[in-house]
């Protein structure tokens, strides 16, 4: 069985593999080029403390998939939001890796007080909007012909999770 934890310098050859899948040949990111040795240093300090951490499950030394918050923005009134990201190599998917690692995902979002969890997820990844629909986000509207990849013109659909009670817009 794996376990959850925080990312660390050694998981990063498992975690970019995992990515770097997507990258080059999957919808799941619409990052084109993979990360140098650099980038995926800066990307780890960026996702090393709360409230934006990123955690990996791995089982015998192995990293089967990985999670992060990242920032929603820049700008400091979006300081409660932040958007989530779940990897899972395609050798473990199926297994409830995704699952485990939203839910952890989700359990330090609350303990650190994010009000908002959002999501982008490429139409036609049946799999990402399944998980996150599971875990209680909401569409919120869907982006159309926003991204290009593999010669394709892609839609995005943004979810959303209120953590603090509170809805959307009309809701709340």
């Amino acid at each position: 069985m794996w376990t959850i934890r925080t990312a660390t310098e050694p998981d990063l050859p498992g975690i970019f593999d995992i990515y770097d899948e997507q990258v080059l040949r999957g919808l799941a990111t619409f990052e084109t080029e993979p990360k140098t040795p650099a980038q995926r240093l800066e990307w780890l300090r960026e996702h090393s403390t709360e409230p934006r951490p990123a955690i990996v499950a791995v089982e015998g030394g192995r990293v089967l998939g990985w999670a992060s918050l990242s920032a929603w923005s820049t700008r400091c009134a979006y300081a409660r939001a932040a958007e989530n990201s779940v990897y899972v190599h395609q050798d473990h998917r199926g297994r409830g890796v995704g699952r485990a690692l939203m839910e952890e995902l989700l359990r330090r979002a609350r303990a650190a007080g994010l009000g908002v969890i959002l999501a982008r997820v490429v139409e036609g990844n049946p799999a990402s909007l399944t998980l996150h629909e599971k875990m209680g986000f909401q569409t919120v509207g869907v982006m159309h012909r926003v991204g290009e990849k593999f010669g394709r013109i892609l839609d995005v659909r943004l979810m959303e999770l209120h953590l603090d009670g509170g809805g959307g817009a009309g809701r709340g």
